[in-house]
């Protein structure tokens, strides 16, 4: 679980080791794309991260922080550098290192994507 203006997700359902689990974003690193209270549906395995896609990861120098961040780069061994979103939030891998990414965000469920909300007529 994370602390401080990191957007860590803490966990919000499945059960360890899940091939899809749940994450709710805390903090602004990922503003504009994602905000504190967004809930994310992310999965393990599937097609490889790339990078730019928006992943769950944990830095090895700081293993008690779970991220929400974008993958930059892969690293040389087996990492991935990861960044935020927020030019002003810099608690990625430019102070932390190397990251080893858990899975790959694949959907937000709340708040509700527009496709889910409904016009009253």
């Amino acid at each position: 679980m994370s602390t401080g203006p990191s957007t860590g997700p803490s966990a919000a359902g499945g059960r360890p080791g899940a091939r899809v689990f749940a994450v709710l974003v805390v903090g602004p690193s990922m503003v504009p794309t994602l905000r504190h209270g967004d809930a994310l549906l992310v999965r393990r395995g599937g097609r490889a991260v790339r990078a730019g896609d928006v992943v769950v990861g944990v830095f090895r120098a700081r293993p008690d922080l779970l991220v929400v961040k974008r993958a930059v780069r892969p690293c040389y061994d087996g990492g991935w550098e990861l960044h935020g979103d927020n030019p002003l939030v810099t608690d990625d891998s430019r102070v932390y290192g190397v990251a080893d990414v858990l899975g790959r965000v694949v959907a937000r469920y709340w708040p509700h994507p527009r496709w889910f909300r409904y016009r009253s007529v």
